[in-house]
């Protein structure tokens, strides 16, 4: 697969004392939704200053999947109360996680991060049993049998009538390992309808997005936690979080 876009293997890693497996990052994406079962939220972007994280905009609207969210697999210890992501649930993992690859339709986009211009024959193969699940795959390289079934083509304007949603986006690393059935493609891209909700991405208008991908810089190891209310309340301390705009008091 040499070449692909692909959601590469991260060690999930628990933390320990005061030891987090993002203690190096110096960007963080925070999502915060009102609770397990809610479609929206805010977005807002710190970096971290004198070792303290800083807002640097504003929050801005976002979407999560049509059923709310459930706990992910990241780089968070695995957390035993609460909905588990399962694929096709229809929720978007909730826990920290690591940034991959920026994606869109143009041939470049304005953005540090690496950056793959999809092409017709890219797809993200959200076939659970699959050997590519959780993969997106050059259909050219790995052959049409190999994608049968995808729901995923990533160049949705020309699969999907004209559906601009992955025009620009962002792969979110949940699910490194590629557990089957853990749930699959799980990206942040821009939103089909204000206040759309989606299958299980994080999702925006145009305007943030630019914004994200402008801002982001991958040697500043960037991390992207999503939480319900209650849960950023009850592990913003341990997990060193910032006071989000997003937030209730």
């Amino acid at each position: 697969m040499s070449g692909l876009l692909a959601l590469f293997p991260l060690v999930a890693a628990a933390a320990t004392g005061n030891a987090l497996p993002w203690d190096d990052a110096g960007q963080l994406v925070l999502v915060i939704t009102p609770d397990w079962d809610a479609s929206d939220g805010s977005l807002q972007r710190f970096e971290r200053i004198d070792g303290r994280w800083q807002a640097v905009a504003a929050a801005v609207p976002i979407t999560v999947g049509r059923a709310g969210s459930a706990w992910g697999i990241g780089l968070h210890p695995l957390q035993s109360h609460g909905p588990q992501k399962r694929e096709g649930d229809g929720r978007a993992p909730a826990g920290a996680f690591a940034l991959g690859d920026a994606f869109g339709y143009a041939g470049s986009a304005d953005t540090a991060m690496p950056y793959r211009a999809m092409r017709a024959s890219d797809y993200c193969i959200d076939v659970d049993g699959s050997p590519l699940y959780n993969r997106i795959v050059d259909r050219d390289e790995v052959g049409e049998a190999a994608v049968a079934g995808s729901t995923e083509p990533m160049r949705r304007d020309l699969h999907a009538d004209g559906d601009q949603r992955y025009r620009q986006g962002l792969v979110i690393r949940h699910n490194p390992d590629n557990l089957a059935g853990a749930g699959s493609c799980i990206f942040a891209h821009l939103w089909k309808a204000p206040g759309e909700a989606t299958a299980g991405c994080t999702a925006m208008d145009a305007e943030a997005m630019q914004a994200l991908l402008a801002w982001l810089q991958p040697q500043a190891q960037p991390v992207f936690v999503l939480l319900p209310q209650a849960e950023y309340a009850r592990l913003k301390r341990s997990w060193q979080l910032p006071q989000s705009a997003g937030a209730q008091p």
